[in-house]
């Protein structure tokens, strides 16, 4: 796989610092059930990169010392770690939200069955990855009859109170373009995601959040191998919105990979870029002074401050 790095530095991207860290986002792995051709994790079937169980004891050692307000489970498919109940299980008894990043079709793996029941009975907040509500689109960008399974998913989590807006049980969709492309306009898209999963499938959900392909990982490689990578950090540069840096993902938020070394994001982590104050690792993170702390930056940054934004959790503003 081609390394994107090169092509990333130096950058002229503006100089980022952090405020009060509140959510921990931990990496359990890169092992996945699927193997997407935008994944920029590049996870998949043979991974052999999963947190061991004294990393995962330091994950849980650290929630009891810092009390982040926010768990942010991801991977691969985070639930296909061995250790993923326990740390949900002890996340929820200090009272923090854990979001799972679930990708839909882990709920029918070999041993997964009760899954679906987990992660509802934990009261997880669930961002579950469905690229499209178009089969043909999400089969070719996730692997043939990952829509159908991942529609199988999503009718589980409804009958279990996912996406009720009174059952507490929050379900976000998560969607990226197919290409290297921006995402259309958030609300208008949520309609649409809205109105074609409930008439044609009757699926009802929270929130849509859409995201940018960033240029790193399987997708950056691709792009290099393409010739397509520096057109599209021309679109993402020419995109760029000032008023997106005071909200963008890395000023309060920690990520953590499955080493449990410590980055400033998950993209950065998957570039192998330490903290911008410094190579660290979790069992450091209580002696770090990180508010106020400078973050890295490349020109793979322009990816969450292009048109209406994009981070973790959906859009960052309107589209102008």
């Amino acid at each position: 796989m081609l390394n994107p790095l090169p092509h990333l530095r130096p950058s002229d991207f503006p100089p980022l610092f952090r405020t009060r860290p509140m959510t921990l986002q931990v990496n359990l792995g890169r092992l996945c059930n699927q193997q997407c051709l935008h994944c920029h994790v590049a996870a998949g079937p043979n991974r052999p990169e999963v947190m061991d169980r004294p990393t995962l004891d330091l994950v849980m050692a650290t929630l009891e010392r810092l009390r982040f307000a926010t768990l942010d489970l991801t991977g691969g498919a985070p639930e296909l770690n061995p250790g993923f109940r326990d740390l949900v299980r002890h996340a929820r008894a200090l009272g923090c939200r854990v979001l799972d990043r679930c990708n839909l079709t882990v709920l029918a793996e070999p041993g997964q069955e009760d899954l679906a029941d987990f992660l509802a009975a934990q009261g997880c907040a669930l961002i579950a990855s469905l690229p499209c509500y178009l089969s043909d689109n999400v089969d070719a960008q996730r692997g043939r009859g990952v829509f159908a399974s991942s529609l199988a998913g999503l009718r589980r989590l409804n009958a279990l109170g996912y996406g009720r807006p009174d059952s507490g049980l929050q379900l976000d969709l998560v969607y990226n373009p197919q290409g290297p492309d921006l995402p259309p306009p958030q609300a208008a898209l949520e309609d649409d995601y809205r109105r074609v999963l409930l008439v044609e499938h009757g699926i009802r959900f929270n929130r849509l959040l859409t995201l940018a392909n960033l240029p790193v990982g399987r997708f950056g490689s691709a792009l290099l191998s393409k010739g397509e990578f520096h057109g599209y950090l021309d679109r993402l540069r020419t995109a760029h919105r000032t008023e997106n840096l005071t909200v963008v993902m890395c000023r309060e938020l920690i990520s953590v990979d499955w080493q449990g070394w410590l980055h400033d994001c998950d993209f950065n982590q998957m570039l192998g870029l330490p903290l911008g104050a410094g190579r660290a690792h979790l069992r450091d993170l209580p002696e770090l002074i990180l508010e106020g702390a400078p973050i890295a930056v490349a020109d793979h940054c322009y990816g969450c401050t292009a048109g209406q934004g994009s981070s973790c959790g959906g859009a960052l503003t309107a589209t102008p």
